[in-house]
């Protein structure tokens, strides 16, 4: 639901009522990832997309079937249904759809839930999808509360335990569960969106290069910051698209700022009393990606230094640099693509070769060293 939250909050404040189709499951080649929404109104307005075109129309009629009734559906669509074509999935994928009545009534915890995400502050929404009269419970989890109720006391605890350890890793998917909580039964199936604060892209050094990266950063999904000890080249009107534009020693920053695994470290700074000492540091972080721009020579350089500040050869192994993919890159924004490519072909542990000429499967599991950086823009897209 976060790729349509901001379009839905002032509907949900005026008190209108509408229905949500949200992607809970998918298999095979499936056109848009878990956690899509789709929102229909009683005017018949629509927000959102679940398949990029492919299955709207048939979800459009059971959304307003839903607003009617109040009675929520679950839905699939794929190349094994007899609807497969006249619904128009026939790029080869399933999908399994929950759609729902959402309001101030039937859902009295949206409002903190927009809130929280507003404020990058964790937060996981649990919704029965599958399990007789219990379909459409919902339950609200932070890290340290939960507000609603699936039914039952021990399925609550049991549902928060589950949807707390997936908001760690900001992962989206169904549990199943019994009416009780009981972990080895699968009577219940809930959806946990985790709302978990996107991740960071850090992009050093105020180059124009920089701002494409920054565009690119913000397009995939990324909290993009922009960070330059030069405050003429650092300022805002430069860097429109970043959410922060920092003025400050790149590594003194570095130092000063939370990185886990999700978080994606660009290096456009090109100058070695920047370059040097913010690398020490970036390789021994937790980053899921540390790339350096600059040309072969220059990386070359680099490495030696730092080999001389006392760097190990499997920290220098996780540089990406020359930064980006060999994609013949001339323009800022061409490099920004082939850097983009680079991120998401480390991510899901792609070949970046041309498609025609490979026959692993398209859509493949995340690395296990790296998990997904942008659970709501690209997983399983």
């Amino acid at each position: 639901m976060r790729d349509i939250l901001d379009d839905i909050a002032p509907c949900y404040r005026e008190g209108r009522r509408f229905a949500v189709a949200t992607v809970v499951r998918t298999w095979s080649s499936s056109p848009r990832p878990i956690g899509a929404s789709m929102a229909v109104f009683e005017t018949g307005e629509v927000i959102g997309s679940v398949s990029g075109g492919c299955v709207e129309g048939a979800v459009y009629e059971v959304a307003r079937e839903v607003l009617e009734t109040g009675v929520p559906q679950l839905v699939r669509y794929g190349v094994s249904d007899d609807n497969a074509f006249s619904a128009g999935l026939t790029c080869g994928g399933i999908l399994e759809l929950f759609v729902q009545v959402v309001d101030a009534g039937t859902f009295p915890g949206l409002g903190d839930v927009i809130e929280s995400v507003r404020e990058r502050r964790p937060i996981a929404v649990v919704t029965v999808v599958d399990g007789a009269a219990s379909a459409g419970r919902r339950l609200v989890v932070t890290p340290s509360a939960a507000f609603g109720s699936l039914g039952h006391e021990r399925l609550d605890q049991a549902a928060a335990d589950g949807a707390r350890g997936m908001l760690e890793h900001g992962t989206t998917g169904v549990l199943h569960l019994g009416p009780h909580g009981e972990r080895r039964s699968d009577e219940l199936t809930v959806f946990v969106e985790s709302l978990a604060p996107p991740p960071r892209m850090i992009v050093f050094g105020a180059i124009d290069f920089a701002a494409a990266v920054a565009r690119i950063g913000k397009f995939l999904g990324y909290h993009v910051t922009v960070c330059d000890a030069r405050p003429i080249f650092a300022t805002r009107a430069r860097f429109a698209a970043a959410d922060e534009v920092v003025v400050a020693w790149p590594h003194k920053y570095l130092a000063e700022t939370e990185v886990d695994e999700r978080t994606v470290l660009c290096v456009l700074t090109h100058d070695p009393k920047f370059d040097v000492p913010l690398l020490e540091l970036a390789l021994r972080t937790q980053a899921g990606y540390v790339g350096a721009m600059g040309s072969r020579r220059t990386h070359d350089i680099r490495l030696a230094r730092l080999r001389e500040n006392g760097l190990l050869e499997e920290e220098l192994a996780r540089l990406r640099s020359p930064i980006g993919l060999d994609l013949g890159a001339r323009t800022p924004e061409e490099t920004a693509v082939s850097i983009a490519a680079e991120i998401i072909s480390g991510m899901w542990g792609g070949s970046g070769r041309p498609l025609t000429e490979t026959a692993e499967p398209i859509h493949r599991e995340p690395l296990a060293s790296h998990p997904p950086a942008m659970p709501a823009a690209l997983t399983r897209n």
